[in-house]
């Protein structure tokens, strides 16, 4: 049994996620508001992309699956906890490396708190669905939310810390149970016609479908295009539990394979199918008025039973972000301070439950955070405009590493066992860079352009900042090893036993 395939490595974290759990913990972490919200939300953000919101999802699919196999390349030759942190400072450069790891870090920590306060809503939603009107008041008192978000986040957090058999018996169910309950959409959708919605339309609130005409334009579609490319972001876990893997070298690559492929797939049949029965108009229509979803959409075709499930589905696609993200963020930290740049007790490893219990407890504060400024901001796309801006950076560099990797590090780049021809790498990971780059331009631009209240609601700001934090970090960290005798170059070259 080689090193990478023992049931504990030497840092004390447990090999024991098998395909089915870091395939979940990717899914898990791609499933939520992106496919209930986005898709239809998007005619209030990109006015003018219309029917084109399909079209716009396939091309954003693109650069994601360029960034996945470039993951999938690196991980297979470098299968450690803290993936993308590794992969960049191992094959890239150290600096960069921790940086934009640190402000993925910070983005996806706030994103989490971000789910867990939008979460109560749904629960508010069924209560009233199901008739429980004094449940639903009681939901929307706003003490209320923010003690219920907070309380369903460290369950969770509980839940990663008691281990990863515990993790993998609650995240693998409640993800068929997901993909059952969102199959209602899908059947639903691809069951009526707009003919059914505009009769029901017409019948419940006496209202006509106007139709509206509709010009395409390449900037409204490549913008509209950035913007769904967020649906894609969270499969890079799978690669953070690279130290948790059990055969990491095959099941790390195949995890992100399915984890990409299977959700677009699902990403597509459910936005097909809600739009093959309610007009884009009507759609584009709402959404200027007030914030839609895909089970409000169309609860005009369906009893309030089944309006009621589709509710659930995806309060619980929106519940199983939480410990799979968990897992990502804390392992990020738990590979910094066996680096040396946090410090050593972050990297403590709990003796029997082999997780690493103070990460995940810090990155559970850190989500906190992101609740009470969720509630106190009365707004929460500025948390979720800066994770998917240090996402995009990290899919960008991951490209950038593979191509700098056999010069880099020409003995780790030895270790690839997925897409060795070289060609091959390199076809994906040039388009990777050039499309990554192009929609992190659009992204940016759109941000700089937007009207807001102050400056600190530019995302773009708040990530610049946290990468100067970020910088200052690592600075004084370097200065720390290298008063120690530490040859910080070599030693950013080794990878880790973990």
């Amino acid at each position: 049994m080689g090193k990478n395939e023992t049931k504990n490595t030497s840092s004390g974290l447990s090999r024991q996620l098998g395909l089915i759990g870091l395939a979940a913990t990717g899914i898990c972490s791609m499933l939520g508001a992106s496919v209930y919200v986005v898709p239809f939300m998007i005619q209030r953000n990109v006015p003018g992309i219309g029917p084109d919101v399909l079209p716009a999802f396939l091309f954003a699919a693109v650069p994601a699956i360029l960034a996945a196999m470039a993951y999938a390349i690196l991980s297979s030759a470098m299968p450690r906890a803290g993936g993308s942190y590794i992969f960049a400072s191992r094959g890239l450069n150290p600096y960069l490396g921790f940086v934009a790891s640190f402000s993925q870090w910070f983005g996806l920590s706030i994103a989490i708190g971000v789910i867990s306060y939008i979460i109560i809503p749904f629960f508010r939603d069924i209560a009233d669905g199901l008739g429980w009107e004094n449940w639903a008041l009681w939901l929307e008192n706003g003490f209320v939310r923010v003690s219920l978000a907070i309380l369903l986040l460290w369950i969770f957090v509980g839940i990663n810390i008691i281990g990863l058999k515990f993790y993998e018996r609650t995240l693998i169910p409640m993800m068929f149970i997901m993909f059952g309950l969102g199959a209602i959409v899908i059947f639903a959708g691809f069951s009526f016609n707009q003919q059914d919605f505009a009769a029901a339309l017409l019948e419940n609130e006496g209202r006509i479908v106007a139709p509206t005409a509709h010009n395409f334009k390449f900037g409204t579609f490549l913008t509209a295009a950035a913007l769904l490319f967020s649906s894609f972001i969270g499969f890079d876990s799978i690669a953070q539990a690279g130290g948790e893997a059990r055969n990491p070298q095959r099941n790390l690559p195949i995890a992100i394979a399915i984890a990409v492929l299977g959700v677009g797939a699902y990403y597509f049949l459910f936005t097909s199918a809600v739009y093959h029965s309610i007009p884009w108009s009507f759609v584009a229509e709402e959404a200027m008025n007030k914030d839609i979803t895909a089970p409000g959409l169309l609860s005009y075709l369906l009893s309030p039973g089944w309006a009621v499930a589709i509710i659930l589905g995806a309060a619980i696609a929106l519940i199983n972000d939480l410990p799979a993200m968990l897992l990502s963020v804390s392992r990020l930290m738990f590979a910094w301070s066996e680096d040396g740049i946090f410090p050593k007790q972050v990297a403590k490893i709990h003796p029997k439950r082999h997780t690493p219990y103070f990460a995940i407890l810090i990155s559970g504060g850190m989500a906190t955070i992101g609740i009470l400024g969720s509630h106190l901001a009365g707004d929460f796309f500025l948390g979720i405009d800066i994770m998917v801006t240090s996402m995009l950076v990290n899919f960008l560099l991951m490209c950038v590493t593979v191509i700098s990797l056999p010069r880099y590090n020409p003995e780790l780049a030895k270790e690839v066992s997925v897409f060795k021809s070289r060609p091959i790498q390199l076809t994906f990971a040039v388009l990777g860079t050039l499309l990554l780059t192009l929609f992190l331009i659009v992204h940016t631009r759109k941000d700089l352009l937007a009207e807001v209240e102050a400056w600190y609601f530019h995302s773009t700001y708040v990530w610049l900042i946290v990468m100067g934090l970020a910088s200052l970090i690592f600075l004084w960290k370097v200065r720390q090893l290298n008063n120690a005798g530490i040859k910080v170059k070599d030693a950013f070259k080794e990878l880790p036993e973990n």
